[in-house]
């Protein structure tokens, strides 16, 4: 098996096409173990390289309920009033833990994304 670090973006670029080429390789058979060998160092490579940020809490409410067919209305229960819920995606005021708590409870939305911290946008 001739299978290296992948330490330069031509390296990337090649594992890559070994991969392309092995899709349909079975589990557990040479070809498969090889696939999952090259998968296993892509993906170290990539958390490396390009690391992928979380969302801004506001953005991933507003992401969500763009994907979802939600108003703001819709967001009260979660949040409060509907000014509170204004004041939250207008970034005038930060979520508190229960509105985490129930965002991702009742919606789904990962709580990774609500509680991600800086520049005071979140509690």
């Amino acid at each position: 098996m001739d299978i290296a670090p992948i330490k330069t973006k031509r390296d990337y670029r090649q594992a890559l096409k070994k991969i392309e080429s092995l899709m349909r390789a079975k589990r557990s058979t040479p070809k498969g173990d090889r696939l999952d060998i090259l998968v296993t160092l892509v993906e170290a490579f990539e958390r490396k390289h390009y690391p992928l940020d979380l969302p801004d809490p506001v953005e991933a409410i507003k992401y969500h309920m763009d994907q979802n067919g939600l108003q703001p209305r819709d967001l009260i229960p979660f949040i409060g009033s509907r000014n509170r819920v204004h004041e939250v995606l207008k970034r005038r005021r930060p979520l508190t833990i229960n509105m985490i708590r129930r965002l991702h409870a009742g919606l789904g939305i990962p709580a990774e994304s609500l509680i991600k911290m800086g520049q005071g946008r979140a509690a």
